[in-house]
């Protein structure tokens, strides 16, 4: 990429999208473009077209989704399966169409077997059954993933996809109601510690072992590979370290520095028992993660308390 080639970031106001537009401005590129939903529905084919045709971007990081925690996937899965579907394939095609130069999709970890070995290679992609409670989110990020990899083999289209394990950081979603489980933490215990509250309560029985990444690094990743990665198969994008919910609630709950008792509900689901990366491909490709978790932790703390309302 030149710095002023067009770059359009869809998504561009969500966790993933603002970050890598950051990351963008910070290395020297000049002409990112980004709309709001009220700008372009991305579910709307030909405004889709339109966009593309007028504006010509030159490369295309494909940030946007709809996404959410256990709750808002087990609650809303056609939803979940129908709009992301729409959104990947209607920029993928015009991408395509439009001669867009390069396009990097974003999945998610959530699209690997449930009980796939660890860590998880990106070749067990597809070598058994998906977690349920997140089952329409991961098959259409695979669907998208697949998509990139057959216009590259039939068209030679440079569309490359990446797996980022799980995020949080600026920008992050804190609604209790259909977040994921770092923002959720943040927002329970502070709300915890301002209203004087004696308990927090956790879902799951904290024992479920996840992987975390600071959005910045994950952005910072991503336009790595968008530099230098030309790849068919997608790339893992994490830390490669791994941490129990219960441990990471301990740890945010020392850094908001609430002093009261943590209670785990085990009568709700824990979800995947343990979800790692190998990101030995991406190291091998020459990048490594930059943000310590505690570190990433009163980031992602700091932002809550100056910014979100």
């Amino acid at each position: 990429m030149d710095k002023s080639s067009k770059i359009y970031v869809a998504g561009h106001r969500g966790l993933v999208g603002s970050a890598i537009v950051r990351n963008l401005k910070d290395k020297g590129y000049t002409n990112i473009i980004g709309k709001t939903h009220s700008e372009l529905d991305l579910i709307d084919q030909q405004a889709v077209r339109k966009f593309f045709e007028e504006e010509k971007p030159d490369y295309v990081f494909l940030a946007a989704a709809k996404v959410g925690g256990i709750h808002a996937n087990n609650t809303y899965p056609a939803d979940f399966i129908y709009e992301n579907l729409q959104i990947q394939s209607n920029i993928i095609k015009a991408a395509h169409d439009f001669k867009v130069k390069k396009l990097l999709f974003l999945g998610s970890t959530c699209i690997y077997p449930k009980m796939a070995p660890q860590p998880i290679k990106e070749e067990y992609l597809l070598s058994g059954y998906l977690e349920p409670t997140n089952e329409a989110y991961a098959i259409a990020k695979i669907a998208g993933l697949e998509m990139c990899k057959f216009f590259k083999r039939q068209y030679g289209a440079n569309f490359i996809s990446c797996m980022p394990t799980n995020l949080y950081g600026p920008n992050d979603n804190f609604d209790l109601n259909n977040s994921h489980v770092m923002p959720a933490l943040i927002r329970k215990f502070h709300e915890a510690k301002v209203n004087g509250l004696d308990k927090v309560e956790v879902w799951g029985t904290g024992k479920p072992l996840r992987e975390f990444l600071y959005v910045d690094d994950m952005a910072d990743a991503c336009v790595f590979l968008m530099e230098n990665y030309d790849g068919e198969e997608h790339v893992n994008i994490g830390t490669g370290q791994e941490v129990s919910i219960g441990e990471l609630a301990q740890t945010v709950k020392e850094v908001v520095g609430f002093e009261g008792q943590l209670v785990f509900n085990s009568e709700m689901p824990d979800g995947t028992p343990r979800k790692l990366t190998d990101v030995s491909k991406l190291h091998e490709l020459g990048w490594k993660h930059r943000v310590a978790l505690i570190d990433g932790i009163r980031l992602a703390y700091q932002w809550f308390n100056e910014s979100y309302k």
